[in-house]
């Protein structure tokens, strides 16, 4: 990877800013590195909000966010304030006429939920409604109504990632169902039907409270795999469109007119990780098929804007952070070497007036605030200017099987005494959870695995095979019904091109992941003898049994093209019970009490095989944890067990 952040182009007309590439004054180093999430710019252009906060190394302390408005284009930043010092912010929306910002207030380990709201000073905060139940997603409407997707009375934090609710009394008795409601004085209406979970929606232009969204019926953990796209009216649901099996949706977005809606679609392995292709649909025709705006192309799209008068696609186009005109033939507006994201760990961006705001990162550069013109953002933010680089990071493709795939070999910036031998470095391999997902090029937090195995003196290789997002649908698809079998020959022929590259020693290799990643680490130690010792977080052992444990079920049958139930042979072939006796790997396995994605029991089937089998394994539940460590004690621990492992088997 290039050591500077942004790649120089002329594309479609529009450049990169000269002032993004120049030396920024440098601050004093920086301790800790401050972080910058769901920037959220407003309506008119003027005014934009971050949730932000300075990151914590210090054991059990994770960082606590606050909300930060600005004044664009060059605004000094104005901490809000609060009555709840220790309170947790999300949900930041601007009203319509971007004179105020709503967001949802959470006090610490309570259930119950407040919006407030301030004006665009960050002063003369009103508090609009107080809720026993989950509220998110706020949202504006046309006519300046709040709408907020809420639950009343959950049971747990919605959402599959979350810690599950103990499972005692009668199963499934009674469901948590969100639903799209609208704010004012100080109470709830709600706008969908009771028996719909509502997973997004954006407002449609018109008389009263009308939208489009995603929904299904049931569970809402488990049957996102199966939402449509509906129409809300007066608290009533009609089907817009029913997707096939084997295509989920997101980031439904309601034309300014009103007269149609785009969303993406594409084969999804978890809500929020959305990537496929662009689509859109007709409002104004009954019964109307979605049109496809970006068939065959070899990118994903991840995001997707009104900007400036034109709908912008954002997405991954290999290594790199990419942006579309889609109002005809895709084109490409910008691209990048690095992560552009107002959400997360895929592209996307928040418009409003003649700007759009972003947050920016990669390998090497801490994140930073950005705002301008598309495709000419300039820094807002130098608070991590004197961040240090903490890896040497390069882009790495090659050939597997007709198809190019692409990874990040990230590199140590000093070597540990010790840790090269004849000249040679011990690796470690991190695949990435999903599948379909993407191993982006983010800076490395203080709390990153990856930075802790980089400091401890190992290559650390993120490779994204077939299964993975970034270059288009085809690719994405190419692991189903094959998980494990294709997606593993990308990942060691991806090996074997970093040792051309690397000096890497192929007797001291390490591998690792998480969800996904966990059940890769697993299913790989039974296929192959290569790797010295593995750590599997959050993995599944056994696809059959685990169709029956998890939560999600609802994912499996889009992957796998049947249930269990009436196909078990293929979910038999791809499962590590299935070769157990193959395993000759050292490995550590670790996963959350309450995990609900990637269950305990899982971890414990692979635990109990190894040990029967005299395999060198250890195994760890953490208490109240669901699918990821969300404690920073628990996270800190498994980061330790995870070094002293690797350094046991690589090194020892």
């Amino acid at each position: 990877m290039k050591s500077s952040f942004f790649r120089a182009a002329l594309l479609g007309g529009l450049s990169w800013s000269p002032a993004l590439a120049q030396a920024q004054p440098q601050p004093s180093p920086r301790a800790t590195m401050h972080d910058i999430k769901s920037p959220v710019i407003s309506p008119d252009g003027t005014h934009v909000a971050t949730l932000e906060g300075d990151e914590s190394a210090n054991p059990g302390e994770s960082t606590h966010f606050h909300v930060v408005l600005r004044t664009l284009p060059g605004g000094a930043p104005v901490a809000v304030g609060t009555d709840c010092a220790t309170c947790d912010p999300s949900g930041l929306a601007w009203s319509t006429d971007s004179k105020r910002l709503a967001f949802v207030l959470r006090a610490p380990k309570q259930q119950s939920r407040r919006i407030v709201s301030v004006d665009a000073n960050g002063i003369n905060q009103q508090t609009l409604l107080s809720f026993d139940g989950s509220l998110q997603d706020l949202r504006f409407g046309p006519d300046g109504t709040l709408a907020v997707l809420a639950i009343a009375g959950a049971h747990r934090d919605p959402g599959a990632l979350q810690a599950g609710a103990p499972q005692t009394g009668e199963i499934d008795a009674q469901e948590d169902e969100q639903r799209i409601a609208t704010v004012a004085n100080g109470r709830l209406t709600w706008q969908s039907p009771a028996d719909l979970y509502v997973y997004e929606y954006d407002w449609r232009a018109g008389q009263g409270a009308r939208f489009v969204g995603t929904a299904a019926t049931g569970n809402g953990d488990d049957h996102w795999w199966l939402a449509k796209l509906y129409g809300f009216a007066d608290g009533k649901a009609d089907v817009l469109y029913a997707p096939p099996v084997s295509q989920q949706l997101g980031l439904p977005r309601v034309a300014p007119d009103g007269q149609s809606v785009v969303f993406i679609g594409g084969l999804m392995s978890d809500f929020t990780f959305f990537g496929g292709d662009a689509f859109t649909l007709d409002l104004t025709k009954p019964h109307a098929a979605p049109h496809n705006l970006t068939p065959g192309m070899k990118a994903t799209v991840t995001g997707l804007s009104y900007c400036h008068g034109q709908l912008i696609g954002s997405g991954l186009s290999g290594a790199q952070s990419t942006f579309w005109t889609l109002d005809g033939a895709p084109k490409i507006v910008a691209q990048a070497d690095g992560l552009i994201s107002a959400t997360g760990g895929f592209p996307t961006l928040s418009c409003g007036g003649d700007r759009s705001v972003a947050v920016q990162q990669n390998f090497t550069r801490a994140p930073e605030l950005v705002a301008g013109t598309l495709g000419q953002w300039a820094p807002l933010t130098h608070d991590n200017d004197a961040m240090p680089a903490n890896a040497n990071a390069r882009s790495v493709t090659w050939r597997s099987d007709g198809f190019t795939v692409q990874g990040w070999l990230l590199t140590p910036l000093t070597r540990k005494d010790g840790t090269v031998k004849n000249g040679k470095v011990a690796m470690i391999t991190d695949v990435h959870g999903g599948p379909a997902a993407w191993a982006p090029p983010r800076y490395l937090k203080a709390r990153s695995q990856n930075k802790a195995l980089l400091d401890a003196g190992y290559d650390v290789f993120l490779p994204n095979p077939r299964g993975s997002y970034g270059q288009g649908e085809a690719f994405a698809r190419a692991n189903r019904r094959d998980f494990g079998h294709g997606d593993l020959r990308d990942v060691m022929r991806g090996i074997d091109a970093v040792e051309k590259i690397e000096p890497v020693d192929d007797g001291r290799l390490g591998l690792t992941g998480y969800s996904y990643g966990g059940y890769m680490t697993m299913w790989t130690v039974t296929q192959t003898n290569r790797f010295r010792a593995a750590v599997a977080g959050g993995g599944i052992a056994n696809w059959q049994s685990y169709y029956g444990q998890n939560g999600i079920d609802g994912w499996l049958p889009p992957f796998f093209g049947a249930s269990v139930y009436d196909d078990p042979a293929v979910y038999a072939k791809s499962s590590p019970i299935t070769f157990i006796k193959n395993v000759r790997t050292p490995t550590f396995i670790y996963v959350g009490a309450n995990d609900e994605e990637c269950p305990p029991p899982q971890s414990q089937e692979f635990y109990h095989a190894l040990k029967t089998l005299n395999v060198p394994t250890s195994l760890v539940i953490y208490p109240g944890e669901g699918h990821g460590m969300r404690d920073p004690k628990h996270w800190d621990d498994a980061t330790a067990r995870t070094i002293a492992w690797f350094d046991r088997y690589l090194h020892g």
